[in-house]
């Protein structure tokens, strides 16, 4: 083990220069650990000043990716561009050049991933991503090796940092969204545009590629129901704390008898629930095995540190050898079929309720005769002060129901809204109980 392993990056952002940090500063380290000798010894970027940035040596940078593809003394390439299109061009490169590939991006293995994996097959190389589903959080790892022997049934996750930042801040100091949102650019854990974080989709990548992993099959991403947490209200937030539950949004992986469901939407979890507790831009990992029961993965979710720690764990894997074996295991390589999927209609949850309605007798008939017609069951009824003139005279009332068919529930919010005793478009917020630890 005594040969210098060389790698070539290709992306010198915020990422870039911490895994270039990382690998001049514990060379040492790995070295004592492993036997592994790790070398950058190309550095690609548009941008010479963020090498600069990094300390990056003039003799080492370049401009030109092929600088990299084409030299043959190079084992591995970082990916570290972003996107799909760039990005996805150069992991194929570097495959078809007989080098191995370590990325965090998760948009491209989300959209890609199987394209990807065949390409790495063909050309008998590895493709490593540890970083791109959490951070410095290992998850691929231990679904790939640790828990191989398990059936994995289940898996809830608050995947991104962002949005359990924003939802922490409006929970525990009342703010609004807007609020939260603004303090979470100005602590720099929210992009200027914040778009892919708080609809959803940062967190549908990555569920689709632990569920790609976890249940063997080939995820189609447009096969999410996918609810960000722009719509958020800090009333509901409150009232959900009031009936004990934390607001968190989660990605949700399921499998059933009838196939798998794969969902990111806010939800309401029990505050006792290990979820719950996880606050501000941590993220934490729920995963279900039917040996091994309920694990539970939690750290920081992104950022230059974790991610690169991430990035430079799968380079010391590809340089033992360890990832090269575990890539052509059959759940990265065989399984291309597409999976059954449940429709989102067909999911039984409890649900969170908030309505604007007329302060007179009869309207909480009204509104129980409809939930009853369509076999939904209340659990309870909390009623809210009543709003004066501005809105004419109405209170809020949350409902709270026991275990119900989604598609039951949106067409009884329908029939609900058209009520005249309605002011108001109801809030409907799931709420997530504890999966069943072993579930058959």
């Amino acid at each position: 083990m005594s040969d210098i392993y060389k790698i070539g990056l290709i992306g010198c952002g915020v990422v870039g220069q911490q895994v270039a940090e990382i690998l001049r500063c514990e060379a040492d380290e790995i070295s004592k650990k492993t036997g592994l000798r790790l070398q950058l010894v190309r550095v690609c970027d548009k941008d010479r000043s963020q090498a600069v940035k990094a300390g990056i040596p003039d003799d080492l940078f370049t401009t030109q990716a092929a600088d990299i593809f084409n030299d043959k003394s190079i084992a591995a390439v970082v990916e570290l561009v972003g996107g799909t299109t760039v990005a996805k061009d150069f992991v194929l490169r570097a495959l078809d050049a007989g080098q191995d590939v370590v990325t965090a991006n998760k948009a491209l293995l989300a959209k890609f991933g199987r394209e990807i994996y065949r390409a790495a097959h063909a050309q008998n190389r590895a493709v490593a991503f540890e970083a791109s589903c959490g951070g410095g959080i290992p998850l691929i790892l231990p679904l790939r090796n640790g828990l191989v022997a398990n059936r994995i049934n289940a898996i809830y996750g608050i995947l991104n940092g962002t949005c359990n930042y924003i939802l922490s801040e409006m929970s525990t100091k009342g703010k609004s969204y807007a609020e939260a949102l603004a303090e979470a650019q100005a602590a720099g854990f929210a992009e200027l545009d914040p778009t892919l974080d708080v609809s959803g989709g940062d967190t549908a990548h990555k569920l689709a590629i632990l569920a790609s992993i976890a249940f063997c099959c080939d995820v189609d991403l447009d096969r999410l129901n996918v609810e960000g947490i722009e719509q958020l209200d800090a009333e509901d937030i409150s009232a959900g704390k009031e009936l004990g539950y934390v607001c968190k949004l989660l990605g949700i992986a399921q499998r059933a008898d009838s196939g798998i469901s794969l969902r990111v939407h806010p939800a309401f979890v029990h505050h006792d629930h290990p979820l719950a507790s996880t606050a501000g831009s941590f993220n934490a990992i729920s995963v279900y095995g039917n040996w091994v029961g309920h694990t539970l993965f939690l750290g920081r979710g992104a950022g230059g540190k974790p991610t690169a720690s991430a990035v430079v764990a799968d380079l010391i894997d590809l340089a033992s050898g360890n990832a090269g074996r575990t890539f052509r295991y059959p759940m990265l390589n065989d399984c291309t079929t597409a999976p059954k999927y449940v429709p989102v209609e067909e999911l039984r949850s409890r649900f969170y309720v908030r309505l604007q309605v007329a302060d007179r007798p009869g309207v909480m008939g009204k509104i129980t005769n409809v939930f009853g017609a369509r076999q939904i069951s209340i659990r309870a009824v909390t009623q809210h002060e009543r709003v004066e003139a501005a809105v004419g005279g109405s209170v809020s009332v949350v409902v709270l129901t026991h275990e119900a068919v989604e598609g039951r529930m949106r067409e009884a919010l329908d029939e609900i809204s058209a009520l005249d005793v309605v002011q108001a478009k109801p809030v409907l917020i799931r709420v997530v109980s504890e999966h069943a630890e072993y579930a058959s």
